[in-house]
């Protein structure tokens, strides 16, 4: 059995939130995540809901401000939150900036030195983690879900698109949806990738949707006073995008709310039910 160090525990709306460390073989190195058990699986496996975070986020950030326990426990739902990207990598160009390196894997397999040999987000999320997960938790691994916040929102949309035989529901909010064609994707995309642009459409959820839909309907939230909403979000390429494709979308929009977890936990309850529904708890 693979190995993992328990940081903390904590009970939590009758079950345990808690915080752990292991060897991740894919990120070459200390990888963090964080694991609420509903009281549900005290009694058995539960179905489990992958969330990924966005830039400058750890595994911390939804556990301590989307407020996502409370229903989590009553749906008897598992929630499984990794850290954003690896740490303490010692690359030159890491840290320092918000929007690329360490905080900011972009849950990606990168190919291009030195990132190729810690920044292996897409393989961690997909294959390494739910393996330890199901090894260490009470979890039903035939009832998985995906979902995510703004990078993290583009990694839960470009992992369900290449992968929809291993999860039954996605959504996101504030996704960054078309990565080849934002600021934020030019500065990541051809440091960790190269410049060969058909690279890049392997993580685009636009180009994604073009090649393979999603077998349900896609859930997106998002805030018009968001101030990265026509800069770097761009939800309406993602809308036609899916049209073109017949890929079954919910997109909403809501005015008056920016990109915060305000935002995040306004609207948390309606993507937890959401992912039950389709895991065959509501």
């Amino acid at each position: 059995m693979t190995a993992i160090e328990t940081i903390s525990e904590q009970a939590c709306f009758g079950g345990v939130q808690g915080f752990y460390r292991h060897l991740s073989e894919a990120c070459g190195g200390a990888m963090r995540f964080a694991v609420y058990r509903p009281p549900q699986a005290a009694r058995g496996r539960c179905p489990v809901l992958y969330y990924l975070a966005g830039l400058t986020c750890t595994e911390e950030t939804a556990v301590i401000k989307a407020g996502a326990q409370r229903l989590a426990a009553e749906l008897g739902l598992v929630l499984v939150m990794p850290d954003t990207s690896p740490r303490e990598t010692g690359f030159e160009g890491a840290t320092g900036d918000w929007e690329f390196g360490e905080g900011a894997g972009f849950y990606l397999d990168a190919t291009q030195a030195p990132w190729s040999a810690r920044f292996r987000m897409h393989r961690y999320v997909v294959d390494e983690l739910p393996g330890l997960i199901a090894e260490h938790f009470p979890v039903d691994s035939s009832r998985c879900g995906i979902f995510g916040h703004s990078m993290g929102g583009h990694g839960a949309l470009t992992i369900a698109l290449k992968h929809p035989d291993r999860y039954r529901s996605v959504s996101a909010f504030a996704p960054i949806v078309a990565a080849g064609q934002v600021p934020w994707g030019h500065k990541a995309l051809p440091r960790y990738l190269g410049n060969d642009k058909a690279a890049w459409a392997d993580y685009d959820a636009c180009e994604l949707v073009r090649r393979q839909t999603f077998p349900g309907t896609i859930l997106i939230d998002q805030g018009e006073a968001d101030p990265f909403l026509e800069s770097q979000l761009k939800p309406e390429l993602f809308d036609q995008a899916c049209a073109e494709a017949g890929q079954a979308l919910l997109l909403r929009r809501h005015p008056g709310y920016d990109h915060s977890y305000y935002f995040i936990s306004s609207f948390i309850a309606d993507h937890l039910r959401h992912h039950a529904e389709a895991m065959g708890l509501a």
